[in-house]
């Protein structure tokens, strides 16, 4: 899974329509350009090939203020939402996902209800313990690395990324389950985007595409 297809779907999801500086503008203001591919080009491709997918409908608004193409807005449709709650479950479910999938996941992990945002981490916890289990059932981490030469680091590698994983998961169902932030459906969420006219600190510069 892409990191980009989540976070770009959450971003636009959270503006209801928005244009490709808006979405970059969001994800720039997370960071997201710091731990993913959220980089401007991939930005505003992946809105453009998502239209053509028929996940978002694209709205042409106004006239170019530099004589290209018209600027254009873009809306989240309903096979648009089915797929990124689809991505986003992955996303928090999966233990197989790289940190940015897993990142942009809990960027928008208060869109689902609060039940069902710690069940899916608990089966992420569960896919971690049997991939654990697995690299144990040849790697005795009590032996140490040495016991298969220097190749053993990279089981003991997978061993402590398993272990730590599993560690810092229960730590964040603990939070929730404690009552931390506020999930879908239990009064206003926490508003995670800039206003239209707020500066954005962490904005790259500008881009080809942002006139549009």
């Amino acid at each position: 899974m892409s990191a980009i297809r989540l976070l770009v779907l959450g971003a636009v999801r959270q503006h209801g329509r928005a244009h490709g500086y808006q979405v970059r503008n969001d994800l720039e203001f997370w960071g997201a350009h710091e731990w993913s591919n959220a980089k401007p080009g991939s930005i505003y491709h992946a809105l453009k090939q998502m239209a053509k997918q028929g996940l978002l409908i694209a709205h042409e608004v106004a006239p170019s203020t530099v004589g290209g193409p018209p600027r254009v807005e873009y809306e989240i449709n309903n096979k648009g939402t089915e797929e990124y709650f689809t991505v986003l479950r992955e996303a928090l479910r999966s233990h197989e996902q790289k940190t940015d999938v897993l990142s942009a996941g809990l960027g928008f992990i208060v869109d689902l209800a609060r039940d069902e945002a710690v069940a899916l981490l608990k089966q992420r916890i569960t896919g971690l313990e049997q991939w654990r289990a697995g690299v144990t059932e040849y790697y005795t981490p009590e032996d140490g690395p040495g016991q298969f030469g220097h190749i053993g680091e990279i089981m003991n590698l997978w061993v402590h990324s398993a272990d730590l994983g599993v560690e810092w998961t229960r730590g964040l169902i603990e939070r929730i389950e404690g009552g931390a932030y506020t999930f879908a459906g239990e009064g206003e969420p926490f508003v995670g985007v800039l206003a239209d006219d707020e500066p954005n600190p962490f904005a790259t510069g500008p881009h080809p595409e942002d006139n549009r």
